[in-house]
C-alpha cells in the first residue's frame, strides 16, 4: 500500500516491537528522514482492512516476519497528543501535499509485538532514513508522544507475564530456562529467585527437554528446551 493511498483519514497504527540481544531489551525504531526524530513503526488502516490486518502489514514491511506475538494495547487519542509543526515539517520534506488530513489531528492504535531478534530484517519505510533497534534504557529523541507509547507497552507487557508465558517469542526456537529468566528479569527490571523461576516454568508443562548445552563440563551442563508443539503458547 502506497504512502496514504486509500487510508482512513486520521487514523493511524504504531507497534512497539521489542527484541532481546545481549541481555538488553530492544526497540525497533525509525530514523525520519531529514528530521533529528525517530519513529516507531507504523502506518494507515486502508478502507478494507481490519485493524490487526494493518498491523501485521506494517510490521511484515518492517521486519520480514509474517508470524509473530502481536497485542493491541492502548488507543492514544488526546486531543493536544500531535505537533502541527512536526506533523507539517514532515508532509513538506516528503512532498506530501495532497493528503491534508497528515497535518492534523490523530487518533492512534498502539500494538506491542514480541519477535525473535536474529529473524529480523529492519527494513525502513519510504518516510524514513533508516530502520534500527535500540536499548529500551538508550532511546534517541522521539516524535510526538512515541516514547509514552513505548513506556505503556512496556507496562502492559510487565502485566501480561504474570499471566501468560508470552516472553517466549523473544528467543529462539531452543533455550535453556536460564536464558529465559534473563528475559524475564529484563522485562521487569529485577532478579528473581533461580529455584522458583524454574519450577513455575516447568509447571507449566509446555516444554520439552532437548538435550544439555554443551560447556566443557557435562556435569554442569544446563538442559536445553523447546515447546512440545510446534506452535509458540500464543498461536491456536
Amino acid at each position: 500500500m502506497k504512502f496514504g493511498e486509500n487510508c482512513i483519514p486520521q487514523v493511524s497504527i504504531d507497534c512497539v516491537v521489542f527484541g532481546f540481544h545481549a541481555h538488553q531489551l530492544k526497540v525497533l525504531l525509525l530514523r525520519v528522514r531529514s528530521m533529528e526524530y525517530y519513529a516507531l513503526p507504523g502506518g494507515f488502516v486502508g478502507q478494507e482492512e481490519d485493524l490487526d490486518e494493518a498491523a501485521q502489514r506494517v510490521l511484515q514491511e518492517r521486519t520480514g516476519l509474517t508470524e509473530l506475538y502481536l497485542e493491541q494495547f492502548y488507543t492514544f487519542g488526546q486531543r493536544n497528543r500531535g505537533e502541527i509543526e512536526m506533523q507539517q515539517k514532515l508532509a513538506e520534506v516528503n512532498q506530501l501535499k495532497s493528503e491534508g488530513w497528515l497535518q492534523k489531528r490523530f487518533i492512534s492504535v498502539g500494538y506491542y509485538a514480541l519477535v525473535d531478534f536474529s529473524l529480523v530484517k529492519a527494513t525502513p519505510d519510504e518516510l524514513s532514513d533508516s530502520c534500527d533497534w535500540y536499548d529500551i534504557n538508550q532511546l534517541p529523541l522521539l516524535m510526538m508522544d512515541h516514547h509514552q507509547m513505548i513506556q505503556k507497552a512496556l507496562d502492559t507487557l510487565r502485566i501480561m507475564l504474570e499471566y501468560k508465558p508470552i516472553a517466549f517469542n523473544l528467543l529462539p526456537e531452543s533455550f535453556t530456562i536460564a536464558e529465559l529468566q534473563r528475559v524475564y528479569e529484563t522485562i521487569l527490571g529485577k532478579e528473581l529467585i533461580r529455584t522458583n523461576f524454574q519450577r513455575k516454568i516447568l509447571n507449566l508443562e509446555i516444554l520439552e527437554r532437548i538435550e544439555k548445552k554443551y560447556t566443557g563440563r557435562a556435569h554442569k551442563a544446563p538442559y536445553v528446551y523447546r515447546f512440545k508443539s510446534t506452535k509458540k503458547p500464543h498461536e491456536s
